[in-house]
């Protein structure tokens, strides 16, 4: 019986997401695989130290006692547990910096023509370095009628931010968003809105004997709500995305298709949600699998 350590924790921004994700990672296996897979957690503290089975350990100890590692942490602490020639599932540095960063998103959809809402990013305010609230807030409110026009979606780049989302049609809305954010004490994205209809792809490597297996167009709602043509579109930029980004096992993509047909991509994650209620699951279930089956076949690509 293989064992899979999962690496959660970790002194970074999105330390509480690991331990959420990784023990949900844990949660799946024991629940999914008892009989296959055997579960180790491998916690890491604020400090850096590295726990299993709640005692300090170096990671060089791992070697003997994982066959593959999970990592829901940061990248960089995969790169330790690689350079033991220990088998990794999870996102590269890389990857990992432009799912959490709009403007490297950005730069690198431009490289393979592939359009996005346009955006501004408005970093946490500081009082020192900015000045007095309400003109900073007047300001940044300027600062974004000039680079486009509304409606726009304004939302905290944090994701343990209590700001909600907004979306602002007229220039007090989008002064009275932005206020919220400088509350908030958080960094702001703001998108221009575009309408149309949501959809999600998720591609996986290797499945069913295929380089880049891409299921089929998944809405939360309905499968059947785009034309041919459009389902053919989403598909290839989800696998032209996937190349593009070197993904190794799994990615999503969310994409707006608005209504003249133009696809905008709107975010990419590296990490499957293992909820029953997700659009993972709903998409698996629409070619006659099920998230166990894409799990397992991870889990087997990284321990070959």
């Amino acid at each position: 019986m293989k064992t899979v350590g999962v690496l959660r924790g970790g002194d970074f921004e999105n330390y509480e997401d690991s331990l959420r994700e990784g023990a949900e990672i844990i949660s799946y296996i024991i629940s999914n695989f008892n009989n296959e897979f055997d579960v180790l957690d491998i916690f890491v503290d604020r400090k850096g130290v590295w726990h299993l089975k709640g005692l300090p350990i170096i990671p060089s100890t791992l070697v003997h006692k994982v066959d593959v590692v999970w990592n829901t942490a940061h990248p960089n602490l995969a790169q330790i547990l690689e350079s033991f020639s220990i088998p990794v599932i999870g996102s590269s540095s890389f990857n990992f910096s432009i799912s959490q960063n709009r403007a490297l998103l950005g730069e690198q959809m431009k490289n393979i023509g592939i359009d996005m809402p346009r955006h501004l990013l408005i970093p946490a305010y500081q009082k020192d370095f900015d000045g007095g609230v309400e003109e900073y807030v007047r300001k940044k409110t300027r600062e974004v009628f000039g680079k486009f026009s509304p409606p726009w979606i304004v939302r905290s780049l944090s994701k343990n931010s209590s700001m909600g989302v907004h979306v602002a049609k007229m220039l007090i809305e989008l002064e009275k968003a932005i206020a919220d954010g400088v509350d908030h004490g958080v960094s702001i994205l703001i998108e221009e809105f575009i309408t149309g209809k949501v959809a999600y792809m998720h591609s996986v490597s290797g499945f069913r004997n295929q380089n880049v297996y891409v299921f089929p167009v998944c809405t939360g709602e309905s499968f059947n709500s785009f034309s041919k043509n459009e389902k053919e579109k989403l598909e290839t930029i989800s696998k032209d995305l996937h190349k593009h980004l070197g993904v190794k096992r799994y990615l999503k993509s969310s994409f707006i298709v608005h209504p003249k047909g133009k696809i905008y991509l709107t975010g990419v994650n590296l990490s499957p949600n293992l909820k029953d209620n997700s659009h993972f699951r709903q998409s698996c279930e629409s070619v006659g699998a099920k998230t166990s089956h894409i799990i397992k076949h991870i889990l087997e690509q990284a321990l070959k």
